[in-house]
């Protein structure tokens, strides 16, 4: 069994010590990164590896996992002559988020923690909540209130329990973090959690190996927590570093108009949130309505580097995205078609795109 890297504050430098349960920097209290700097194998040595995302283990913090539920190596399909889609609600527990849980239950797995903990607006909770089952570990998943009644139903089905929070996102976040400082608890954030950020580059790493060693022009994915985009940019720079691409695609980040902090950020120039965004309304694109990521001032900087930027997509284009892919026979979850709605507003140019499609309809049902 592979050693495990240690963490590492990106602000402070702060260490901590692989196989701790400390879940943030002791210093700061912000998420960490991991020590970890892998070289992609080739796409020659990819022949015949397993098919699931475990076929990029070299890429991996975590090898030869005993929670694997299939997950990964999702279709590429076309929408239009220049731009495709992904489909990662095509993940066993319906959203892409199963990339980043994997390798979260299959840490706690291998730490032994007492109980296991999360907290979510839906998709993240369920796909922790299945992995956890499939580890044979104690979870519990904190939510919002009005976390859609489907989605409560699935967590529960695969034998977590929920706490439902009063209050907002942000409200949720705060009593979880307050439950993971207690002894004995692993912090299964998809946000705090550096082993998730390596599970979503795995979206990357499959859509240069679909696309035979190169990758589309633009990339563009939801922004709520920044988990796939900071995935994205992990995958992008770790390909690059090793000569397997020689362009970079420019990075963009999509929000609700609705709740749109690190939009406005990057609207004023600015590296981090801004001190008092606008006040957040509602949005059917729950899973990325996050009014503070704590990792903004990293996905802004993800943004600036690869060259993107930011778009925002009101409710009647997201209401008018979903139905739209579903006339073509894709059934997506608001949040899931907000990068579609912001590519058919953007159009980009004639240039080549890949959005993600990242929750499936059923958890959610159609907006407005």
């Amino acid at each position: 069994m592979m050693s495990l890297p240690d963490c590492v504050c990106p602000v402070d430098g702060t260490r901590v010590r692989a196989g701790s349960l400390d879940w943030c920097c002791p210093l700061c209290r912000g998420p960490l990164d991991l020590d970890f700097h892998p070289t992609p194998t080739d796409l020659k040595s990819l022949t015949g590896r397993v098919n699931s995302l475990w076929r990029y283990a070299g890429s991996l913090p975590l090898a030869s996992p005993a929670v694997s539920l299939g997950e990964g190596r999702t279709p590429l399909v076309a929408l239009t002559d220049t731009v495709s889609a992904k489909l990662d609600f095509l993940m066993p527990t319906l959203s892409f988020k199963d990339r980043g849980a994997v390798l979260l239950a299959e840490l706690a797995r291998r730490l032994g923690p007492e109980r296991v903990i999360a907290d979510s607006s839906g998709n993240a909770g369920t796909a922790i909540a299945a992995y956890c089952a499939r580890a044979g570990l104690d979870c519990t998943v904190y939510v919002p209130a009005a976390t859609s009644a489907k989605k409560l139903e699935q967590i529960r089905a695969h034998g977590a329990r929920v706490e439902a929070v009063a209050g907002d996102r942000e409200a949720t976040a705060a009593a979880a973090r307050t439950a993971a400082d207690a002894p004995g608890t692993f912090y299964a954030s998809h946000v705090y959690n550096p082993y998730f950020l390596h599970g979503t580059k795995t979206y990357v790493l499959e859509l240069w190996e679909d696309l035979g060693g190169r990758l589309p022009e633009v990339l563009v994915v939801p922004a709520g927590n920044g988990t796939l985009l900071l995935g994205a940019a992990l995958a992008l720079r770790e390909l690059h570093s090793a000569g397997l691409i020689d362009r970079l695609p420019a990075l963009y980040g999509v929000q609700a108009a609705a709740v749109a902090p690190l939009a406005a950020a990057w609207s004023a120039g600015a590296a981090d949130l801004l001190p008092a965004p606008a006040e957040a309304r509602p949005t059917h694109a729950e899973g990325i309505a996050i009014p503070r990521p704590p990792r903004a001032r990293q996905i802004l900087a993800a943004v600036r580097a690869f060259g993107g930027g930011f778009l925002t997509v009101p409710e009647p284009a997201i209401a008018a995205a979903q139905r739209d892919l579903a006339a073509r026979g894709l059934y997506v979850e608001p949040t899931g078609v907000a990068c579609w709605a912001a590519v058919r507003k953007e159009g980009f140019g004639g240039r080549s795109v890949v959005v993600p499609l990242c929750g499936a309809g059923a958890k959610t049902g159609m907006a407005g």
